[in-house]
């Protein structure tokens, strides 16, 4: 497992902003020797991250989501704080659906001292986590479990998801476009987030800033079908205007403010 150093996640981050990142920059920007970041660079393409290229280093794949222990250590703080403030949203004696990422599991974690609730999932680590809490009843949808995240998913994911209609829908997504489209990678998980989207009540949405530079391949969904957005900054203007058009709630967290 490839532990990050608060370096390397920066470096991640540049890299998923611009595409490609180089050595003499970011030796420039860390204030640290251009042998410090090579070494850097070389940790992270040995864990299928980056690929070298002259002089830097580029995302691994343009279509392929980052290892799951990685995707973990991004904005590690931030999806700490967007997790209990979703879950202070979800109240007590209520059902709801919590899809596969990160950040949801940060949200798992933030409901374990709930009561009275059914929580539907197709996470692994959601369901692992909510496990030992006596006053919530979890079901795991049936499917294929992906070993690379213990996502699960499939046909027959989705037509377990149908089965219910639920008040709340937690979701995380990959990437948010700029025109309001929800983005990921896998077509098969994308077609249980949009079941899990259709049969709920309303739809919380959360997703650190790192997702509003982000890109993925296969459509979600729109924003505009999200009640609530919990983010841990101000979302781009075009995106915040949609929100406000549509009518969706935007619940800022601040790490400042937990630092305080």
């Amino acid at each position: 497992m490839l532990a990050l150093s608060p370096r390397q996640q920066q470096i991640l981050i540049l890299a998923r902003q611009s595409g490609t990142v180089s050595v003499d920059d970011l030796a420039g920007r860390f204030e640290v020797t251009p042998q410090t970041i090579r070494k850097d660079l070389n940790e992270l393409c040995d864990g299928r991250l980056l690929s070298r290229i002259h002089g830097g280093a580029m995302l691994a794949s343009g279509v392929e989501n980052m290892a799951y222990e990685a995707r973990r250590q991004i904005a590690a703080a931030e999806k700490d704080l967007i997790g209990r403030r979703a879950a202070a949203l979800i109240p007590n004696n209520s059902s709801l659906f919590i899809n596969i990422g990160t950040t949801t599991e940060e949200v798992a974690r933030a409901l374990v001292h709930h009561e009275g609730l059914l929580v539907i999932t197709n996470n692994i680590h959601v369901a692992q986590t909510l496990l030992p809490s006596p006053h919530i009843e979890v079901i795991i949808v049936g499917g294929t479990i992906r070993s690379s995240d213990g996502g699960i998913v499939g046909e027959s994911t989705v037509d377990t998801i149908r089965q219910f209609r639920v008040d709340h829908a937690v979701m995380g997504v990959s990437a948010i476009d700029e025109d309001g489209s929800l983005l990921d990678f896998d077509v098969r998980e994308v077609r249980a987030a949009q079941a899990i989207m259709a049969n709920s009540r309303k739809v919380i949405l959360v997703a650190d800033a790192t997702k509003f530079t982000r890109s993925a391949p296969v459509r979600i969904g729109h924003i505009s079908q999200v009640a609530t957005l919990v983010t841990d900054a101000p979302p781009p203007q075009p995106i915040a205007d949609i929100c406000r058009d549509s009518g969706v709630s935007i619940e800022l967290v601040s790490t400042e403010k937990s630092e305080a």
